[in-house]
């Protein structure tokens, strides 16, 4: 199945500047605000981007759109200053739309939930209710729990106890929505809602207080941040536990139950309580933390990729020079101020790469200071130790490249002292990205080949260098180790040799046309990322095999 991160390379560049279009006029209509026909304009923009995210299906990203063209309907021409907030958050989101998109095409991942927080700062803007937490979590919400029994209690002295208890998760979450040490606010409830479940274990109505119970536990065990969204979860869950109190036909509502057991799942505790939650509901661990959904929606918030190329060049500029200067020291051709202006230029540098957020980067840099400013005192330098401020250099401007290209997050991984290692494993991605480009190249060669083949009647001319293109383009894929589409594009090129080249008569139009299809699916699996992440078109090369089988050429399983 072809997920539409992978189908947004097919439309990606009409798709930004369609946006682009649209940001540009509702800029221009906010400082405008008596032109109406610059607000058409933004929502007959936001229309198309909306329709594109539908037809490629990136859900999170239609929703955000759906609810932009939204807002930006509602404005009339000449909005006064009672309309300023929804502007705002109209340029907002699609500042993160953007950036959210950017993100897919970088790392082939959707996170639709990273879009929740700018598509609720949206209806609140326009007065409507913000949506939950859990709106892209899926559960059954029917499941019964294992039988287990409860703690025997006169009937006076346990409404004494529930009672208590309530109290105690109200002081909890006092202190929990006041912001007063809302950890231990959360350890306090929590033990609450355990205790209150052993007394609730054995009836129907007590679904809820496991179930809260659990959440609560894996609030505490995975450190979940302390959101608005849960303040009034949590407060809801105490007008709950009242109407629940003395009610034997009690059911919880199941979008409260839906909240909790995403927070389960979230989490991934290994609490009793979760995980027993874990297991009866069948929850699967989620493709995220809370705190990686922070880290990366502050990240959409920031600059977008243009933002960061103007920046990653002018980092390479200076890069240059640093390097030009260890040249010149190491040749012995350098002037006498040459040692204090690399010592400035590398303090500099290291400044910069700690504001970006390349920490690992930054420290590279700051730990050859000191040898460098040796260097100035003693106007010399020594061979090993300019070649460990060559190698931590290299592993800056690989550092810098990563992040051009979006990839922060393998950024802030790298470790300081391993420049060497770190190095070697850029030029290794680079090495892959540009094998891909070559593959998609010589697929591309090879189908424009065969087109001129065809309208030239045969002429196998047109033909002669395909074979060798193709066997070029398989012999890349091996090193990059997928052997199954190596297979397959050596497959075609067999076919091509063997029973259009060495032949006199040209194949049957049905067999051309599977051939072409080989092709195409072979080319979509080098440009929808399949060769750098194969999980991204599991089927993908499935298609390419049944037509290689139909042309009469083996294909291994």
């Amino acid at each position: 199945m072809v997920s539409g991160a992978t189908s947004l390379s097919l439309v990606r560049d009409e798709l930004f500047a369609t946006m682009e279009e649209a940001e540009q006029s509702l800029e221009h209509f906010i400082a405008e605000r008596h032109n109406g026909s610059l607000l058409q304009q933004a929502v007959e923009g936001l229309h198309q981007v909306r329709g594109t995210l539908s037809l490629i299906e990136l859900a999170g990203a239609e929703l955000l759109a759906q609810e932009v063209l939204q807002q930006a309907t509602d404005i009339p021409a000449g909005a006064g200053e009672e309309r300023d907030g929804q502007l705002s958050a109209l340029s907002n989101a699609l500042h993160v739309l953007r950036r959210y998109l950017e993100n897919v095409e970088s790392h082939r991942q959707e996170l639709p939930e990273l879009l929740l927080p700018a598509i609720n700062d949206l209806r609140q803007a326009g007065g409507q209710a913000s949506l939950p937490e859990s709106f892209f979590f899926s559960a059954r919400l029917d499941q019964v729990r294992p039988a287990t029994a409860s703690r025997a209690l006169e009937p006076a002295a346990r409404l004494e106890q529930i009672r208590q208890l309530r109290h105690m998760y109200q002081v909890g979450l006092l202190g929990f929505l006041r912001d007063h040490n809302p950890q231990a606010g959360i350890k306090l409830m929590a033990r609450a809602f355990a205790r209150l479940d052993s007394l609730f274990a054995g009836e129907a109505s007590g679904r809820l207080i496991w179930v809260a119970a659990a959440a609560l536990e894996a609030q505490v065990d995975g450190q979940l941040l302390p959101r608005k969204s849960r303040k009034q979860l949590f407060s809801r869950l105490d007008r709950e536990l009242k109407q629940l109190l003395g009610n034997a036909q009690y059911d919880a509502p199941r979008n409260l139950l839906k909240e909790l057991l995403y927070l389960v799942a979230l989490a991934d505790s290994r609490g009793p309580l979760a995980t027993q939650v874990r297991e009866t509901f069948g929850l699967a661990t989620l493709p995220f933390t809370d705190q990686l959904l922070e880290e990366e929606y502050q990240r959409l918030s920031g600059p977008g990729q243009a933002v960061m190329r103007s920046l990653s060049s002018a980092i390479r500029e200076e890069l240059n020079s640093i390097k030009d200067l260890i040249d010149l020291i190491e040749r012995g051709t350098h002037e006498s101020e040459s040692f204090a202006s690399l010592h400035s230029l590398l303090a500099r540098q290291s400044k910069t790469l700690s504001m970006v957020g390349l920490g690992s980067a930054s420290a590279a840099l700051s730990a050859q200071l000191p040898t460098v400013n040796g260097w100035v005192e003693a106007q010399a330098a020594d061979l090993p130790s300019m070649n460990k401020l060559a190698d931590a250099v290299l592993f800056v401007e690989s550092m810098v490249a990563n992040l051009e290209r979006g990839e922060r997050r393998q950024i802030r991984e790298a470790a300081p002292g391993q420049e060497v290692e770190s190095f070697a494993q850029h030029q290794l991605v680079e090495a892959r990205i540009v094998v891909v480009d070559e593959a998609q190249a010589g697929l591309a060669l090879a189908k424009r080949a065969i087109t001129s083949y065809l309208e030239a009647n045969g002429d196998k001319l047109h033909l002669a260098n395909v074979p060798f293109s193709l066997q070029a383009v398989r012999g890349g894929l091996w090193f990059l180790g997928q052997e199954r589409a190596a297979q397959l594009i050596g497959a075609c090129a067999d076919y091509i040799q063997k029973q259009m080249l060495e032949t006199p008569q040209m194949p049957s139009e049905q067999m051309l046309e599977t051939l072409a299809d080989a092709l195409t699916s072979l080319e979509y699996y080098l440009e929808g990322g399949g060769v750098l992440r194969p999980e991204a078109n599991p089927g993908v090369l499935d298609l390419a095999a049944e037509s290689v089988r139909a042309l009469g050429r083996p294909v291994a399983a």
